[in-house]
């Protein structure tokens, strides 16, 4: 008896495990608000990556763990909303489009409620058994890894000036406010407009590593993480900016097709809920 009750007791905290991880995802994701009103925008984007990294951790605890569970997903995509729309959006705001008028604070709503379809979306995908492949649309926590890698990037050549003159070209123009203005008002359109297309992004479910062998996986992996340390901010922005344009450069050579998503209206089966 005493075995069953521990199991029990057991199981309860595996269940509790990955909610935990989400709310540190949300953490972050509300200390980058936080700072990005306080101005330390290092701090902000540094949370947002942050917030991204426990994003991971707790979809692998929870399949690890064999604790999925419906409030979970509805938990982090309201977590989601958060660390990586509006802490973003107002990361945006607050760094180039503050000065931007109008413009500026309608970029950032673009992004903040294109991210909110994009995540409801997903939610009912996953529910029809239809996202267990690749994204459809650019995921949102990628779009706000390329605006906060941007920020971090800028904070960076702030502080450490670079000597390399391509470095010192990129260094002058992030620093140029004017640039920083156009940069994140295009850019966030665009964002925002990647969350809620139909194009296909490939997912790390559908990489067909099986046929590398396990020892040279592993030298591959040590390699980029020694390339990526030796510039995380240039490297960071580029991994993220890379994938955020991957989807529509395969579409455009043919190598992805368009995904239709209309039967995510169609009416539950469950029917409408009496108030």
């Amino acid at each position: 008896m005493k075995a069953i009750g521990a199991r029990r007791k057991l199981g309860g905290a595996i269940y509790i495990l990955p909610n935990l991880i989400t709310t540190g995802n949300l953490f972050f994701g509300f200390f980058s608000i936080v700072k990005g009103l306080q101005g330390n925008f290092l701090w902000a984007s540094g949370a947002i990556l942050l917030a991204a990294i426990f994003d991971v951790l707790d979809g692998r605890v929870a399949r690890m763990t064999n604790s999925q569970s419906e409030f979970g997903v509805q938990y982090d995509s309201l977590c989601d909303l958060i660390s990586f729309g509006a802490a973003p959006a107002l990361l945006m705001y607050k760094a180039g489009l503050s000065e931007a008028g109008r413009f500026g604070w309608i970029v950032c709503f673009m992004f903040l409620a294109c991210g909110a379809l994009r995540l409801a979306r997903f939610n009912v995908q996953s529910s029809i058994g239809k996202a267990s492949g690749d994204f459809t649309g650019l995921p949102i926590p990628m779009a706000a890894g390329v605006v906060a890698c941007f920020v971090a990037l800028w904070m960076e050549f702030e502080t450490k000036p670079s000597d390399f003159q391509l470095l010192f070209w990129i260094e002058n123009l992030i620093q140029n406010s004017m640039f920083r203005q156009w940069f994140f008002g295009i850019t966030g359109l665009l964002l925002a407009m990647a969350m809620v297309t139909n194009i296909p992004y490939r997912s790390h479910k559908t990489l067909n590593i099986r046929g590398i062998k396990p020892f040279r996986l592993l030298v591959l992996a040590v390699g980029m993480v020694a390339l990526i340390a030796t510039q995380p901010e240039i490297f960071g922005f580029i991994i993220f900016f890379g994938y955020a344009l991957s989807g529509p450069l395969e579409w455009l050579f043919g190598w992805t097709k368009i995904v239709d998503d209309d039967d995510i209206f169609e009416q539950s089966e469950q029917g409408s809920i009496e108030p």
